[in-house]
């Protein structure tokens, strides 16, 4: 009974979990069917290593791939056809979730080659092939924030498409999303279109902050920088939400408001906890909060099941994380500077990431 209660109060508050991880075997087993009805889940994200790990490690995928091998030249286009019917049956798990909460919830990401990363066009062009090939409304294609991703997600979101923008770490980067999804908006009401139908959310990647900027007080070694060791993700979280609250409670939005649109929540990613030293919790205790998704692996879902207390902490020590983050940065370390390496360096790791499932299913 408390794991449903730890849950429910969860989305009493407003947070919504989606679980980090999609795989054939889990939707054969009914494993993410059981998370659904549970109520621990409400949606699920995917990117190119989870698809690997899973293509590779399951035999699920073994007689599909040896007949995409003899249909399909392209070893993008095997991938993706596997990809593809598994986030359809991921949509249809998770169509009720949709269904109850009109549009808000339930809904399965599906990311576009990262080797499109900075290419705005070719970005678009997939996100539109992506979206009508899995034709379920619950799709949100994943579209990377660099300056690239952030003029296609304009046209995508003027285009009615749904998305989740991924590779955010600054407050910076940041307010670029929350500005192309309101000019999309803008452009897709000013064209006739319905923009209630639009769902967009805005990841930032927790963990991997910390872990830059640590190493960097790390080598300053003096006894501020050392005590700000693993405090700058949970801030930047912070402020972000509260410009988050700012954006969408602004006379700007207010006219889309008033149309249907919703305000383009923030998603906190890569939650689980890199440094043992740090609680396991560290990336979801402290970020819970009307409006807003955490996406956790299955090692960070199961420590919540046993021990995480749902409470509406989101708003909380503000004036403490704004000190933190201005403490950083006194010390040097420049916060968006951080955010374009961390930036450059995920579309590395991704695309890695990508080029090794493509010789998966090769």
């Amino acid at each position: 009974m408390q794991r449903l209660t730890q849950f429910t109060q969860l989305r009493q508050i407003g947070q919504s979990i989606w679980l980090d991880n999609l795989s054939r075997a889990m939707l054969e087993g009914g494993e993410l069917k059981r998370l659904v009805d549970a109520g621990e889940v409400t949606g699920i994200t995917t990117n190119p290593s989870i698809f690997r790990n899973a293509i590779v490690n399951g035999a699920s995928y073994r007689a599909d791939l040896e007949r995409l091998k003899r249909e399909e030249a392209d070893p993008e286009r095997r991938y993706e056809r596997l990809a593809i019917a598994d986030v359809q049956a991921a949509c249809d798990v998770l169509r009720p979730v949709f269904d109850v909460t009109r549009g808000d919830d339930g809904y399965v990401s599906l990311e576009v080659s990262p080797q499109l990363a900075h290419d705005a066009d070719g970005t678009i062009a997939a996100a539109r092939r992506l979206r009508a090939e899995v034709a379920r409304d619950n799709v949100l294609i994943k579209i990377p924030g660099t300056p690239a991703g952030v003029r296609a997600f304009e046209q995508c979101v003027a285009d009615g498409i749904s998305v989740n923008v991924t590779l955010l770490f600054s407050l910076g980067q940041m307010n670029a999303i929350f500005d192309a999804y309101l000019t999309g908006l803008e452009r897709l009401k000013a064209a006739g279109g319905d923009v209630k139908r639009v769902k967009a959310v805005a990841s930032f990647f927790m963990s991997r902050i910390d872990s830059l900027v640590d190493k960097k007080l790390d080598a300053i070694a003096t006894p501020e920088a050392l005590a700000l060791r693993g405090k700058t993700a949970v801030a930047v979280g912070k402020l972000a939400y509260a410009r988050y609250g700012e954006v969408f409670g602004s006379p700007r939005f207010a006219a889309l408001r008033a149309a249907g649109a919703r305000p383009q929540y923030l998603l906190w990613a890569s939650t689980s906890t890199k440094n043992p030293a740090y609680d396991d919790l560290l990336y979801v205790t402290p970020l819970i909060g009307a409006q807003t998704i955490n996406t956790v692996p299955d090692v960070t879902l199961a420590a919540f099941r046993d021990h995480g207390k749902a409470a509406d902490t989101i708003g909380l020590d503000l004036p403490a994380a704004r000190a933190a983050f201005a403490a950083v940065e006194r010390l040097g370390i420049g916060h968006e500077a951080i955010g374009t390496q961390l930036r450059q360096e995920g579309v590395k790791l991704f695309d890695e990431a990508f080029t090794a499932l493509l010789q998966a299913v090769s």
